[in-house]
């Protein structure tokens, strides 16, 4: 019975061995010498001038969540493009009232402002 699983428990511990290997090897051969420079915090290569807290403006999640939207419409688009021959007019016309529809919200965000940045 054991034999059915040693596959498993092999790839369970060569999946250990390559997550935690590296690590070990650089505690144990790697300098240990911190100084004020190493420990300070840091971002982008300069000191936090804000709290780590601070709030962010609410256009900066649209545009976020705009991009996700029209992204997924791009995922869509090709796996329609691959099997366009074997669905026909149906899958055309299908997904050209998919795309009427995502137009017609991308018009409405463009009038509402959502993507201008100032």
């Amino acid at each position: 019975m054991l034999q059915n699983y040693f596959p498993v428990l092999l790839f369970i511990l060569v999946g250990i061995l390559v997550g935690v290997g590296p690590i070990l090897i650089g505690r144990l051969i790697g300098p240990h010498r911190p100084d004020a420079e190493k420990n300070s915090p840091y971002e982008c290569g300069f000191e936090a001038f804000e709290d780590a807290r601070m709030k962010f403006d609410v256009r900066y999640y649209l545009v976020a969540i705009l991009f996700i939207l029209f992204d997924l419409e791009i995922a869509f688009l090709f796996p329609w493009a691959v099997v366009l021959r074997e669905i026909g007019w149906p899958g055309f016309i299908a997904m050209l009232i998919f795309l009427g529809i995502l137009v017609v919200g991308f018009i409405y965000e463009w009038m509402k402002g959502a993507l201008e940045w100032e």
